[in-house]
């Protein structure tokens, strides 16, 4: 049995942490809620429980690395210090990766959720090919990601790529990041909630108004539900999230010009409902997507095996996340297996 690691992927609200081999194969997932409400002590307690649990489990089975953590926010991945996260409230400057590894007793490696969900891809996913590329994860916020020449890019502060607060509406809705018209408040999941409340309140969506009434656990799932049944009303918000998410992707390709953008979260699962927006928006605003898209417009459409075809040919590539709602799972895992692999290295040489 090959080594193996844990990751972790915590999001605003769900948990889930996997043992993952060496070479890449999931042993057995965890999912849970995060209870934010019963504060970052309780939280921290689940996602230990959980990770001695799977370590308790294939104890003898394989050697354990240690576990990585990716968690949304600003973080400080040498002093493993949570600086500041729009959607984890009273976790700033908090010290996560000492309250775990005191916990566990073994190596805990922390870094931004997004970060870990671009190695995962990079790793096992669609960017398998590609030394350069960017991530945008579409969760409760908007999480990104740059990794040059197979690295994550972490910029002067660590804090490369937060995507999600980049402004495209000035003066636009209010951000939890104390700033106005970022685009996590319009492309994704807590967005789509938002706007369709707002439709309900103008009266112009009766049946988005039926959902939230008949289902208490009415989320963004609800609304996409309604748009490919054809209502109006959740189909225009789907088209709101595309243009923003079409602006924020024009951005991003015209100053980074990188060969790969691979989206990815839970909210993926929607790219029928707000992807045609969204590349009709992106060759609109992006001179360099203009003059580098994929010759075929169908690729945009179709997901990642056929635009790596494209990018063969050195062109830019905006593909879905093959690994889904996995990639920070697999991502996490491959930190510590990384970390344990550079340092054996370094030693015999």
């Amino acid at each position: 049995m090959p080594d193996y690691s844990i990751g972790v992927d915590m999001g605003g609200t769900n948990l889930r942490i996997a043992a993952i081999t060496t070479e890449g194969q999931l042993l057995e997932k965890i999912t849970t809620g995060v209870k934010l409400a019963l504060g970052r002590d309780y939280v921290i307690g689940e996602m230990c429980d959980a990770i001695l649990h799977l370590t308790e489990r294939y104890r003898g089975v394989g050697r354990f690395l240690g576990a990585g953590i990716g968690v949304p926010g600003i973080i400080d991945v040498e002093a493993g210090m949570m600086r500041k996260s729009a959607n984890l409230p009273g976790w700033t400057d908090y010290p996560v990766r000492d309250e775990i590894e005191s916990r566990l007793g073994a190596r805990v490696f922390l870094d931004n959720d997004a970060n870990v969900a671009a190695l995962g891809e990079k790793w096992l996913g669609a960017a398998r090919d590609a030394d350069d590329m960017a991530m945008i994860t579409l969760g409760t916020g908007i999480g990104g990601a740059i990794i040059l020449n197979g690295k994550i890019f972490y910029g002067m502060s660590g804090m490369a790529g937060e995507f999600g607060h980049v402004t495209i509406e000035p003066d636009g809705v209010p951000c939890g990041c104390g700033n106005r018209g970022c685009a996590e408040r319009y492309a994704s999941a807590t967005a789509v909630v938002r706007m369709a409340r707002e439709a309900i309140a103008s009266g112009d969506a009766p049946e988005l108004a039926k959902a939230v009434n008949s289902d208490p656990d009415f989320s963004a799932k609800s609304v996409y539900d309604l748009a490919i049944q054809g209502d109006a009303a959740a189909q225009r918000i789907f088209t709101r999230f595309g243009e923003a998410l079409g602006i924020l992707l024009a951005d991003l390709v015209n100053v980074l010009d990188l060969d790969m953008f691979v989206i990815g979260g839970g909210v993926v699962s929607a790219w029928d409902a707000f992807a045609p927006k969204m590349f009709s928006e992106l060759r609109e605003r992006s001179l360099v997507y203009a003059a580098s898209a994929p010759e075929d417009p169908g690729a945009e459409k179709e997901g990642a095996s056929a635009q790596i075809t494209s990018y063969t040919r050195r062109k830019t590539i905006i593909t879905r996340a093959i690994l889904g709602s996995d990639a920070g799972l697999y991502g996490a895992a491959r930190v510590p297996a990384s970390q344990v692999y550079n340092e054996t290295r370094a030693l015999s040489q």
